[in-house]
Parts: structure tokens; C-alpha cells; sequence
């Protein structure tokens, strides 16, 4: 009988044990649950609280000054933004024609404001793509009547007897040692081919600013003297740009009519001379008369 009772007891005591652990389960997965509860709850409510802040802020942007579309005012024309004097002068100029050149000349001094005696300005819009080598147009023309610009000429020999040339710098080594600190004090540079390799490393410097001496422009050449003259009788150099238009000044407004006019011929019979082959037609798309500070003037072609 005692061995009976001692195996119920154990069974009493398993049971008890079981209870507990079952017990502290439910406990454990309780405090699991309302945590988990809790955090579901604060996710819930930043959620919330998230979507009220874009609400607003799409508000806010709806109301905005700042998304609001901005109507843009029409802009003016180019002319009626520019000075008293030049739309008085504009006014002057029918747009809707083409003149000849003895009527645009005409027109010139009428045109031009300024208190000094102003440019006479031509520029050609050809049909080329400067990009080619054989559509790079450039050449020199020595205009009839000048330029009216005071030329300043420089001349780099290491021929002594060539220092008797009237023109405003002359030197040999020591014209280098102006160009090594950077002084451009002429606007046309002539010199033997013989010098060309030792000016070479000068290009950077004198390339963009138009004064390297070129073959094509007359500026290298062994007749010096000859070429000296031509800068002073008025030889220009002109060459388009990346646009393949040709900017050229063909005189003064105090010049005669008929000398601008024999300089605007002789400047568009050497543009057509120089004509590629590969352009077929259509080379010259149109030519511009204007002053320094005035309104352009379309010519006949």
C-alpha cells in the first residue's frame, strides 16, 4: 500500500509542474503579444501620422506661390530694347525689302549715332559648313579705297637691312621677348618663312587673336617690303566663323559713297571667287550693311 501512494504523489507533482510551465508560457506569450500589440499600434500611428504630413504638404504645394505656372511675359523685340538713338535709327530702314548697295549706303550716315566717325560694317551668311577643310573660307583683298583703320604693323626679321621699313615694331630677338611677356601692340605680324618654325611656339598666343602670320593673308612671304605696303594700302584679311559668316569692316561712314561702294563690291567679288566646288548653289544666303552701335541693313545679293 505505501508504494501506491508515492506513485500518486510523483503524478500529483508532474502535474503541478506542468500546470507552471503551461503557466509561464501563457505569461511569456501574453507580454509577447501585448508588446507586439503595442509596437503594431505606435507603426499604426506614425503611418498615420506620416500621411497627414503629406497630405499637408501637398497642400501646401498646391497653394504655393511657387508651383504656381508663372505666365511669362511676351518678350519685346530686340530693336525696342536697345537705346532711344538706335530705334530712331532702326525706324529709318524698311525690314520687309532688300535695298541695293548704293541705296543702303545711302542710308548709312543716317543710321549711325555715334560721335566718331563710325565702321562701315559688312557681314555675308554663306552656305558652307566651316567644319570642312575645303568650306574653311579665308583669303585677303586689298580694298580699292582702304579701310580708313590705322593699321599698326610689325615685322619680325633678323635682316638688318630691312629695320629701314617705316613700321611700328621691327626686331629680331628681342621682338620675341616682347611677345614672352604678352605685348600685342600691332594688329598685323609679317615675317619670312624661314622665321616661321622659331614663332611657332607663339601660336596659342597669337592664333585666337588673329595676328599668327599665314601664307593665304600674304603675312609670310620674302618680299617683306611688299607685303609692308599692302597692310598700309589697306589690305584686310577676312575668314568665316563657326557659323560661316564672314565679318568684314569695307570702311568709314565719312567715306565717299562710291569708294564704300567699290569696297562692298570688291569684298563680295572675292567671297564669290572663293566659291568650293562642292556647294552647288545657294553660297551666298545673304549680306548685311550696318555701322558700329547701328541697325543692320539687307542688300540685293
Amino acid at each position: 500500500m505505501p508504494a501506491k501512494k508515492e506513485v500518486v504523489k510523483s503524478e500529483k507533482t508532474v502535474t503541478k509542474k506542468d500546470k507552471l510551465i503551461k503557466d509561464d508560457q501563457l505569461e511569456l506569450n501574453s507580454q509577447s503579444s501585448k508588446e507586439d500589440f503595442a509596437k503594431a499600434g505606435k507603426r499604426s500611428k506614425k503611418t498615420a501620422i506620416q500621411k497627414q504630413e503629406e497630405e499637408k504638404k501637398e497642400q501646401r504645394k498646391l497653394t504655393s506661390k511657387e508651383d504656381v505656372p508663372k505666365i511669362k511675359p511676351k518678350s519685346r523685340p530686340i530693336h525696342e530694347r536697345k537705346s532711344k538713338k538706335y530705334r530712331q535709327s532702326y525706324d529709318l530702314i524698311d525690314h520687309s525689302k532688300e535695298y541695293k548697295i548704293d541705296e543702303a549706303i545711302a542710308l548709312l550716315p543716317k543710321t549711325s549715332k555715334t560721335k566718331f566717325d563710325a565702321s562701315v560694317e559688312m557681314h555675308l551668311s554663306l552656305n558652307i559648313d566651316p567644319k570642312h577643310a575645303d568650306q574653311n573660307i579665308r583669303d585677303s583683298i586689298t580694298l580699292p579705297y582702304g579701310s580708313g583703320k590705322k593699321v599698326r604693323i610689325a615685322v619680325y626679321s633678323e635682316d638688318p637691312q630691312l629695320a629701314k621699313l617705316a613700321v611700328d615694331i621691327f626686331g629680331g630677338n628681342e621682338f620675341l621677348e616682347l611677345l614672352d611677356k604678352g605685348e600685342l601692340n600691332f594688329d598685323v605680324l609679317i615675317t619670312s618663312p624661314s622665321l616661321m618654325q622659331k614663332l611657332a611656339k607663339y601660336a596659342k598666343l597669337l592664333g585666337p587673336r588673329g595676328l599668327m602670320p599665314n601664307p593665304k593673308s600674304g603675312t609670310v612671304t620674302n618680299n617683306i617690303d611688299k607685303a609692308v605696303n599692302e597692310a598700309k594700302s589697306g589690305k584686310i584679311e577676312y575668314r568665316v566663323d563657326s557659323n560661316g559668316i564672314i565679318h568684314c569692316a569695307i570702311g568709314k561712314v565719312s567715306f565717299e559713297a562710291n569708294k564704300l561702294q567699290k569696297n562692298a563690291e570688291a569684298l563680295i567679288e572675292s567671297v564669290r571667287s572663293n566659291k568650293p566646288s562642292t556647294v552647288k548653289s545657294n553660297y551666298i544666303k545673304s549680306i548685311y550693311l550696318t555701322t558700329t552701335m547701328g541697325p543692320s541693313i539687307k542688300i540685293i545679293i
